[in-house]
């Protein structure tokens, strides 16, 4: 027997990869789907499942590609109603994989179709379970983003039978494989480990702990955050079906001359742009939207930018194929191509060219005192700003910055300084306000972690959101 994870670190995110006796089972895959028949075929073994946990809200699974490339069926729990062809197993239906076997258990709360996948070794002892977004590492799944007409108090009462019925009595030394790692937005507080065993959730997961229903239901629910708005997008993606790969990957690699882009550019595009957070900011093609490819990439642009929109590409060359893969991975399969050799094509055309000026954090505390019209942004999350932030600043999450209306606020006489905890989502925020028609703004180096060290910056909480 072997199993292998696949962790996809900027979307938190875990794929298995199972294998007996040349037959494999995959687990939850990505889009991109090379890896697990590459690694397949180099151990001379054939894809016989694809095993699917519930309907992805956070990515776009590539159980409909590796179905096409592969033959291999793919299972879903009961209850999942899709646009293609699938397996529904029934609650505790088996299927052999060479001398192992899984067991499906059909596990709702995250969502009503939601199902786990109990590994049993050659000698039928449960040997690892593969929870999907029903249990995390420190965590369980979120109840609110696919409950039907059912409220989250609802479905995190189905989540706590699920979790008496059909985790609580697995043993300690089984071990934990979850869908998301944290960092995700499926979870509220998950741990920094990709697995775990029963046993140690039994003892550090707070949703594990002896309690009743209604406390189960309170603390489950307590302190979610507003989901990123590409889950529901996302989320009917996977169960409608999508566009292969390769279509998307054979337009969006297209490469744009300088001509072809301008004209593309002028039917209202988006311009998106992935090089590093400080070139782009030395230049860049006006209307130009950053989101780079340092940091958690995918989740940004699916929260940020229209999926209804066409898009063209500026990357550092020889990202063009990363960018376009980690695009589709989230559901963006408008991409109509590149422009050829990056931004330096733009530029060396003598075309018009726009900058985001950046600021070091003293720069911010010695203007402060001599700008009354010096506004601060801060565009980390409410509870990164209740926790500290400059005293008077606006808080302006980013994630709220694809309202337009969040947008147009500032007054044109305001200088604008915006900041993050380090430096990368203030650039998305600054390259949108530029969108926008905000042009008098600065970006803070180092964000919050380099400003907090301003010792005649005055610094303040927010008690009332902490608590």
């Amino acid at each position: 027997m072997f199993i292998k994870q696949f962790y996809t670190s900027c979307l938190s995110e875990a794929a298995y990869y199972i294998e007996s006796e040349g037959e494999v089972a995959i687990i939850d895959p990505l889009r991109d789907t090379e890896e697990y028949i590459k690694l397949a075929k180099e151990n001379n073994a054939g894809i016989k499942y694809i095993f699917e946990t519930h309907f992805h809200a956070d990515f776009v699974s590539g159980h409909i590609d590796l179905s096409k490339q592969t033959g291999a069926p793919i299972i879903y729990g009961p209850g999942a109603i899709t646009s293609y062809d699938v397996h529904n197993a029934k609650d505790n239906e088996i299927f052999k994989l060479g001398k192992i076997t899984i067991q499906v258990l059909h596990t709702p709360g995250h969502t009503l179709e939601s199902s786990c996948y109990l590994l049993c070794d050659e000698n039928d002892k449960p040997h690892a379970i593969f929870t999907g977004d029903t249990l995390f590492v420190g965590d369980v799944g979120r109840p609110d983003l696919s409950s039907g007409n059912m409220t989250s108090a609802e479905l995190a009462g189905i989540m706590y039978e699920t979790i008496q019925t059909k985790i609580l009595p697995l043993a300690d030394d089984v071990i934990v494989y979850p869908a998301h790692g944290a960092g995700s937005s499926c979870g509220k507080s998950m741990g920094p480990e990709t697995f775990s065993t029963i046993g140690e959730q039994k003892k550090n997961n707070y949703a594990l702990q002896p309690q009743t229903k209604e406390e189960f239901v309170a603390a489950v629910i307590d302190g979610l955050s507003v989901p990123p708005k590409y889950f529901a997008i996302n989320a009917q993606i996977n169960m409608q079906g999508y566009t292969s790969l390769d279509t998307v990957k054979q337009k969006g690699l297209t490469p744009l001359s300088l001509a072809d882009f301008k004209k593309l550019k002028d039917d209202d595009v988006l311009i998106l742009d992935t090089r590093h957070a400080i070139v782009f900011t030395q230049g860049f093609i006006p209307g130009s939207i950053f989101i780079g490819l340092e940091g958690r990439f995918a989740e940004w642009a699916g929260s940020l930018l229209s999926f209804d929109k066409p898009m063209i590409l500026v990357t550092e060359p020889g990202k063009e194929e990363e960018t376009v893969v980690r695009l589709s991975r989230v559901g963006f399969d408008k991409i109509q191509g590149y422009l050829t050799s990056g931004f330096d094509t733009w530029k060396n055309a003598g075309e018009t060219v726009d900058l985001i000026i950046d600021v070091e954090a003293d720069e911010l505390a010695m203007d402060m005192p001599h700008d009354p019209n010096l506004v601060v942004v801060d565009v980390r999350r409410e509870t990164e700003f209740a926790d500290g932030h400059i005293a008077g600043a606006q808080n302006l999450p980013l994630n709220e910055m694809n309202d337009v209306l969040n947008l147009s606020h500032f007054e044109d006489n305001q200088n604008l300084y915006v900041h993050c905890a380090g430096g990368y989502r203030s650039v998305i925020a600054a390259s949108l306000l530029k969108r926008e028609g905000t042009h008098n703004l600065r970006n803070v180096l180092g964000g919050w972690g380099k400003i907090k060290d301003q010792k005649t910056i005055k610094v303040e909480k927010e008690a009332s959101v902490l608590n």
